[in-house]
């Protein structure tokens, strides 16, 4: 007899010998060397590739108390086993019913430990894999559970999305399309394994509210809440062509359609149910758990308000500003992240929420709300430090919008909080901007006491003023200083002497003491010192080219790309053409100031 025969004999034979001995004994007598006894001989026949014979085996009705005390012991090896094998092969099919009769005869909970074991411990490329083939077995075990069942299907739930945490969420057309790691087919397996357990909740809350069923109801709350962070904050949810069922958007609307059907859509999103995350002594823990549950109700605003997912669940009794008011947290949470994923999804919030409401109709009261200071001054960083330009040109168009949003009074107040707060030139010199456009309104359109008068005249006093005096780095707010300029020569032409609207006649020393001589001192002296810069780098240009040296410069502590002598010298022309620029503007402000005041007295005379 060949050898891998007399194998085959040897570990089936050890089986057989196991299950005869067993077969004689009451089900109380079995021992625990039996339970080892079989785990090895069926673990045997599995690895040495005699899964048919072992079904046979687990098939015979003669041997079902023993597999119904003894068969979870088989899961770890059949387990393997299934990953094992190719999909067409007969062996991957033979050990599949092994797994159907195990789910069918043996102990629920200890099948349950054992599947959820192996859930546990998978890890990589496999977890897919390894969930979507245990899912079922898995619900029909949870299904048949009398006791704890709440807790079980929260610890089923709260595993599987553990183990697929970490994978990363394909976020491209074709990452999507590929689905390499089966992120997208498992996330939407995961939902259907749920189902079951939520239409048990919806049957018992029609009845009643009893105890066990309002535990069951927070465990699928749970899950919500997870699968809500994750995959669906990192996902892209747009429809995408060629893709005829997003799996991301189906997964997205199973999600809202059980928080709907567990009547808790609407308390999330408008009610910010807060309180019903668990109390941790261990602060670290509570701070973890409240940013979850921020990133989580962010992204269910998200898919509510942009991708209008189970918004016809919603009465449409809201004013804007009150739907702009609930969401302004969850922007701000969005928008401090720097992933491009969640910051896009904040973007979009705030741009939905803000092209709902009319132009002037968001009251000043609303900036007494700290997320309405917060969110700005956030959206600012975005404009100024994303390294993604799409963004920043995003960011920059909502700023507007949020801007024209507000009333008279709303915009006044903003303006001057953004003067203070954003801590850059160019933002500065874009809120000046804003500010001139709305004194030419309040000067052509409608009389508006807060841009004209001394309403103006306090805010004019941040504007027309150099930050540091004359030793202001002039070429660095060179933009705020341009638009300041611009703006007092508007003033200037627009608003006569005689009538003062604006109050700049009035102010008129105060703004040649703070502004324009301190501007004239930095000018002279920027302009010197960069001549000077130009005229000693031609002086060198010689000998660094016969040596062929070249300047290093260092930003933040990183080495930048090293410039030439001729780059150098193009940096420093930029900067003398700046000057001039401003310079320039200097000279056409005083020249309208001059002429103003010489017509004025000539009036009078």
């Amino acid at each position: 007899m060949p050898e891998e025969e007399n194998q085959t004999t040897m570990a089936v034979d050890e089986l057989q010998a196991i299950i005869q001995r067993c077969q004689v004994l009451e089900e109380a007598d079995f021992k625990g060397e039996d339970f080892n006894l079989f785990q090895v001989a069926g673990q045997k026949c599995l690895e040495d590739g005699y899964a048919a014979q072992l079904l046979e085996v687990i098939q015979n009705e003669k041997n079902k108390v023993i597999i119904k005390n003894m068969g979870w012991n088989l899961i770890c090896p059949l387990v393997r086993c299934i990953l094992m094998y190719k999909q067409e092969d007969d062996k991957r099919e033979h050990c599949l019913k092994i797994l159907d009769r195990l789910v069918q005869l043996c102990n629920p909970k200890e099948l349950f430990l054992g599947l959820l074991e192996q859930i546990e411990q998978t890890s990589g490329e496999q977890v897919c894999q390894t969930v979507m083939l245990l899912l079922q077995p898995l619900q029909t075990v949870l299904l048949k559970l009398q006791n704890k069942k709440a807790y079980s299907v929260g610890l089923s739930l709260a595993m599987i999305m553990n183990q697929l945490a970490p994978l990363p969420v394909p976020y491209t057309k074709q990452q999507i399309q590929e689905d390499k790691l089966g992120l997208c087919q498992c996330c939407n397996a995961v939902v259907d394994f749920a189902k079951p357990f939520v239409n048990e909740v919806v049957k018992n809350m029609e009845k009643s509210s009893e105890y066990n069923d309002m535990e069951l109801k927070e465990e699928l709350l749970k899950f919500c809440m997870k699968s809500l962070k994750y995959p669906l904050l990192t996902a892209q949810l747009e429809q995408l062509e060629d893709i005829e069922e997003h799996p991301f958007r189906h997964f997205a609307t199973e999600i809202i359609d059980i928080l709907w059907n567990i009547r808790e859509l609407i308390p999330l999103v408008f009610l910010h149910n807060k309180g019903r995350s668990p109390h941790w002594e261990n602060e670290e823990f509570a701070d973890i758990e409240r940013r979850n549950s921020a990133d989580s109700l962010a992204c269910l605003s998200y898919l509510v308000f942009v991708q209008h997912l189970g918004i016809d669940c919603f009465p449409m009794v809201f004013s804007p500003s009150y739907l702009l008011q609930c969401n302004m947290t969850h922007i701000e949470v969005l928008l401090k992240r720097t992933e491009e994923s969640m910051l896009s999804k904040g973007l979009d919030l705030f741009e939905s929420c803000l092209l709902k409401m009319e132009d002037n109709s968001l009251l000043h009261q609303y900036l007494e709300f700290r997320d309405f200071i917060n969110v700005p001054q956030v959206l600012v960083k975005v404009m100024t430090l994303c390294p993604i330009e799409h963004l920043r040109k995003k960011s920059l168009n909502i700023l507007q919008l949020f801007i024209d949003k507000f009333e008279a009074e709303g915009k006044y107040t903003l303006f001057r909080c953004l003067l203070k707060t954003s801590n850059h030139a160019g933002v500065e010199g874009y809120v000046i901007k804003n500010i001139k456009d709305q004194i030419h309104l309040s000067l052509t359109a409608c009389d508006n006491i807060w841009f004209t008068g001394h309403h103006l005249i306090s805010l004019l006093d941040l504007v027309l003023v150099l930050p540091e005096g004359a030793e202001t780095d002039l070429l660095q707010n060179s933009d705020r200083i341009m638009a300041s300029l611009n703006l007092l020569r508007y003033l200037v032409i627009k608003d006569c002497e005689s009538d003062s609207q604006t109050g700049v006649w009035t102010m008129l020393a105060k703004i040649e003491q703070n502004f324009l001589k301190p501007l004239h001192v930095g000018l002279n002296m920027s302009k010197a010192h960069y001549e000077a810069e130009i005229k000693n780098k031609k002086e060198n240009r010689r000998e660094a080219q016969s040596l062929n040296t070249v300047c290093s410069v260092t930003v933040s502590g990183e080495k930048m790309p090293a410039m030439t002598t001729e780059m150098q010298l193009q940096v420093l022309h930029s900067a003398l053409f700046t000057f001039d620029l401003i310079e320039s503007v200097l000279a056409r402000v005083e020249e309208l100031i001059e002429v103003k005041i010489k017509g004025g007295m000539d009036e009078n005379s």
